[in-house]
């Protein structure tokens, strides 16, 4: 794997509740050297994070309805509402688990949907938390993603049980073909984790230890 080609799939990470000013600021900079795909931060944050890397490549990417999936449609619409006039790019979205569980399908999808029209044309990923769910409800899930217009489905939110799986990807690629993206996200720390995710189907990988990983990947080459 090539350095331009791993930076290019790296969603560089920090969604630590005690990140400060100044880690955010690290993590623009570090983005910036490496020439990550995005940063993906806090909403709070976003307007920060889209000043520091105006003009680069370097995309602002937040979270929305983060962690647990369970705050009301209209939240999810406004934060991501918000968070786009605050410069952000790419939405990141918790699906309401709950409400998938209850069997609510079309509550789940219309959940998904008003998030993807707040976006307005920007790239939505939907976030399963697929350590909470079964080979079938991954499937199911990727398909009510799929019909509300997201662009990705993504494994977790690493606050959840478990993180990324090369299983759960698998599912979801196998599930989608090729006409969506799957983020891998959650426990995801080492040059050979990213590859498995690769090999197993992601085209996205969001991880808080994107430097330790291309400086591994330099260091074998």
């Amino acid at each position: 794997m090539m350095v331009s080609s791993l930076a290019s799939i790296i969603d560089h990470t920090l969604l630590k509740p005690e990140a400060t000013a100044t880690d955010i600021d690290r993590l623009c900079r570090e983005a910036l050297e490496y020439k990550f795909a995005a940063v993906c931060v806090n909403p709070w944050w976003v307007s920060r994070a889209a000043e520091r890397l105006k003009g680069s490549n370097v995309r602002v990417c937040t979270v929305v309805g983060f962690p647990l999936g369970v705050t009301t449609t209209e939240a999810k619409a406004a934060e991501t509402k918000e968070a786009v006039g605050d410069g952000a790019s790419e939405i990141d979205m918790v699906m309401n688990i709950g409400a998938f569980k209850s069997e609510d399908f079309q509550g789940v999808e219309e959940d998904v949907r008003a998030v993807v029209r707040a976006a307005a044309g920007r790239t939505v990923k939907v976030i399963l938390e697929t350590g909470l769910l079964d080979e079938g409800e991954i499937r199911r899930a990727c398909e009510l993603a799929k019909a509300a217009g997201a662009y990705f489905v993504k494994t977790s939110t690493g606050f959840g049980p478990g993180g990324a799986t090369a299983e759960a990807v698998r599912i979801m690629r196998g599930t989608l073909g090729r006409e969506m993206g799957v983020k891998a996200s959650g426990g995801i720390r080492s040059l050979a984790a990213v590859k498995k995710m690769v090999a197993a189907g992601a085209n996205r990988i969001g991880t808080s230890s994107g430097v330790a990983i291309m400086k591994e990947l330099m260091a074998g080459e």
